[in-house]
């Protein structure tokens, strides 16, 4: 199952203005969405003469997180999702995924800041009784989870799901600090799901440079915002949560469905993915007895992941 839908974030959303590109809508366009004008089309392809691969890159994103949702419903049985910057709906939307593979009890809650957004995605995904889609600046992290508590029981896990959307904050808008008020106000063996464009610096002087002419792009000339950040300014989005194994990692990489089938192209790794975990501390009952658990990474190489299901796990399998 492929899972195509178009991120949107920031204090200046576009809407339904033809004359200037939204963020959202080039990534319906480059999804193969319908949903998007000439200036979006105009403006991705001026982003594909520096990087011909960067729909890949947006596929990449999607299938990122179809794997997350999954591994979270399935493995972790999480039964409330978070998308913030969730975009235009296109193509099997994320409370699919949630909700075909743990149940239909699952509760799903798009946010978005963007009213053409909101407008599609209340069309076309609220289709049944446990799944919304909200108006919300997700930078307000008080103010979205009270919003999102109409739906949610914010007393239970909750998986906040932030796919390519942080690298759209500016560092006077402190991306970070946004994450740690999430952080703060979730209930613990809560999840946080995030990719983000990444500048892998001097020491990959190819990829750098490519990074830095993307980042030109975005910011100077098409959209405003698409910061490169770097792999530690990346991992200190997570603040104090525990990373899911294997930990802050290329896309691709993080429980892939199967060998690559091809080399990746410089455009395809400059975007990392990773779950963090806030931890439940206490006694956890793992493999039939109890055993003191902070956080994931005490537990073995495959139960580590989800430390509430170890006891019931299938060892034979990993999240796919």
């Amino acid at each position: 199952m492929t899972i195509d839908t178009a991120p949107s974030l920031g204090a200046r959303p576009v809407g339904a203005d033809t004359d200037r590109p939204s963020i959202p809508r080039v990534y319906d366009y480059s999804l193969g969405g319908k949903d998007n004008y000439g200036v979006d089309r105009s403006a991705f392809d001026r982003i594909r003469r520096i990087a011909p691969r960067q729909g890949d890159v947006h596929l990449m994103n999607r299938r990122w997180l179809t794997r997350a949702v999954r591994s979270l419903a399935e493995g972790a049985e999480v039964q409330q999702f978070l998308d913030l910057g969730a975009g235009l709906p296109t193509r099997d939307p994320l409370h699919i995924v949630a909700q075909e593979c743990g149940r239909r009890e699952v509760k799903v809650v798009y946010v978005d800041n963007d009213p053409l957004c909101v407008a599609h995605g209340r069309a076309m995904l609220e289709r049944n009784e446990n799944t919304h889609y909200l108006p919300g600046d997700l930078t307000d992290a008080a103010a979205t989870l009270d919003n999102a508590g109409r739906y949610l029981n914010l007393q239970q896990p909750v998986a906040v799901l932030l796919g390519a959307v942080l690298h759209h904050l500016g560092d006077d808008e402190d991306p970070a600090g946004v994450v740690s008020r999430y952080i703060d106000l979730l209930p613990a063996g809560s999840y946080v799901a995030i990719t983000h464009y990444c500048d892998p610096g001097p020491g990959h002087p190819e990829l750098h440079e490519l990074a830095r002419q993307l980042e030109r792009a975005h910011v100077e000339e098409e959209f405003g915002s698409g910061r490169y950040r770097s792999r530690d300014d990346i991992r200190g989005l997570f603040g104090s949560l525990d990373l899911v194994d294997p930990g802050l990692t290329p896309l691709d990489e993080w429980w892939p469905q199967g060998p690559p089938i091809r080399a990746k192209a410089c455009e395809e790794q400059l975007i990392l993915g990773g779950l963090g975990r806030k931890p439940r501390f206490g006694l956890a009952r793992i493999g039939g007895s109890d055993r003191l658990s902070r956080g994931p990474h005490l537990l073995s190489p495959t139960t580590r992941q989800f430390p509430e299901r170890a006891a019931s796990w299938d060892h034979s399998r990993k999240p796919r």
